[in-house]
């Protein structure tokens, strides 16, 4: 992961947290699950043992993955909203042929920043690229698998 991951303050402070936890307790627990699973006899046959084994490989997995977050991380400046997407943004959007009531809201930034149910565009994405640096009542389009889809650019929160 060689690429800066743009992130708030509050999902950096959320990682830290998440991987300090995962790190410590988490290990520590799964490592006794393994021992106590080890206890009921064949390992070949151990459903609890094997469970535990790929439980603690995603719980590494996920430790990985978040290293690599914060050790690429660039904070966003929170509250500087000029009236343009940027990361972090949350953008409603309305396609090109869609009623003026059917909108779309997205948050514009790493899936580490998920919440409120927001699905996420990465700013790397064709629609995030096409949208960083659009103001509200912009048009722009992206390269689809379906071909070109422009959107309008309704708010910018």
């Amino acid at each position: 992961m060689a690429d800066d991951q743009h992130i708030s303050q509050a999902a950096f402070d959320r990682l830290t947290a998440e991987i300090q936890k995962l790190r410590t307790h988490g290990r520590i627990d799964l490592a006794d699950r393994i021992e106590k699973a080890r206890e009921h006899g064949d390992l070949k046959e151990n459903a609890e043992y094997h469970a535990a084994k790929e439980e603690k490989a995603k719980m590494e997995a996920r430790i990985a993955r978040i290293a690599g977050i914060l050790e690429n991380a660039v904070i966003i400046p929170e509250g500087e909203g000029d009236g343009t997407v940027a990361n972090g943004s949350i953008v409603t959007l309305r396609y090109e042929g869609d009623d003026e009531d059917e909108t779309e809201r997205y948050l514009i930034g790493s899936i580490e920043e998920r919440h409120d149910d927001l699905n996420v565009v990465s700013p790397t994405s064709p629609l995030g690229e096409a949208l960083l640096g659009a103001a509200v009542g912009d048009v722009v389009g992206y390269a689809a698998p379906n071909g070109e889809l422009r959107v309008e650019v309704v708010a910018v929160e």
